[in-house]
C-alpha cells in the first residue's frame, strides 16, 4: 500500500539528493500495510515529484528521536525542536530507495485529489507510478 505525503519542496529535494534519511511527522499513519510513500512537494511546486520505499517508521519522544537520526536529519536542529515544541512523541519515516520521477505528476489530474494536510492513503489502482 502506497501513502501521499505533502512535504516542503527543500525538504523533498533532500530526500531526493541523499542528504535527508528521514521525514518527520507528529502523527503516523495507522495502517501498517503502507509500504511506500508517494512524495507531494508542496506549494509552490505543487507536484507528485517522486516516492520512497519506508525502511523503517522509528517512534519516541524528540530528544531520543533526534539522537538516532540527527546525522541524516536533513534539517537543523533548531528547526526540528520547534517542528516537535510541546510534543510527548514524534515519528521518523527512514528512507530506503528514494526514486524522482522523469516528470512530476499533476496532484488534481493524476489522482483526483487534493493535496493532504498531512498524509492519505492512495487506492490501489494507483500502485504503480510514473
Amino acid at each position: 500500500m502506497k501513502v501521499l505525503l505533502s512535504i516542503k519542496p527543500e525538504f523533498a529535494e533532500r530526500i531526493f539528493n541523499g542528504t535527508k534519511k528521514y521525514e518527520f511527522r507528529k502523527a503516523i499513519f495507522k495502517n501498517p500495510n503502507v509500504k511506500t510513500v508517494v512524495v507531494y512537494a508542496s506549494s509552490p511546486v505543487q507536484q507528485v515529484i517522486g516516492e520512497f520505499e519506508i525502511e523503517d517508521i522509528l517512534s519516541d519522544d524528540p530528544e531520543c528521536l533526534w539522537e538516532k537520526t540527527k546525522e541524516f536529519s536533513g534539517i537543523t536542529e533548531e528547526f526540528f525542536f520547534d517542528y516537535f515544541d510541546l510534543r510527548d512523541k514524534g515519528f521518523a519515516i527512514k528512507v530506503k530507495k528514494p526514486k524522482r520521477y522523469k516528470k512530476p505528476l499533476n496532484l488534481r489530474s493524476s489522482f483526483n485529489t487534493a493535496p493532504p494536510q498531512s498524509f492519505r492513503y492512495l487506492p490501489p489502482d494507483m500502485a504503480t507510478m510514473n
